[in-house]
């Protein structure tokens, strides 16, 4: 497999996890935008960016305490 090979490999397989932790954000609460930007930073921790929103935080001050 070739290093272009690879690369395309690689990229399909972190869309496929931003899309998934975009889905469980949104299913945890968050509003499309917001899941998105929390989705694509990729040092942001899915399970506590879930467990603010099951707690009652607001979306600004999750996003506020996550980024």
């Amino acid at each position: 497999m070739s290093a272009a090979e690879l690369e395309t490999v690689f990229v399909s397989e972190m869309d496929r996890i931003e899309q998934w932790r975009h889905q469980e954000l949104e299913r945890a609460g968050y509003d499309p935008e917001s899941a998105l930007v929390l989705a694509a930073s990729h040092d942001v921790d899915l399970h506590a960016a879930v467990d603010l929103m099951k707690r009652g935080c607001s979306i600004d001050l999750a996003l506020q305490i996550l980024l």
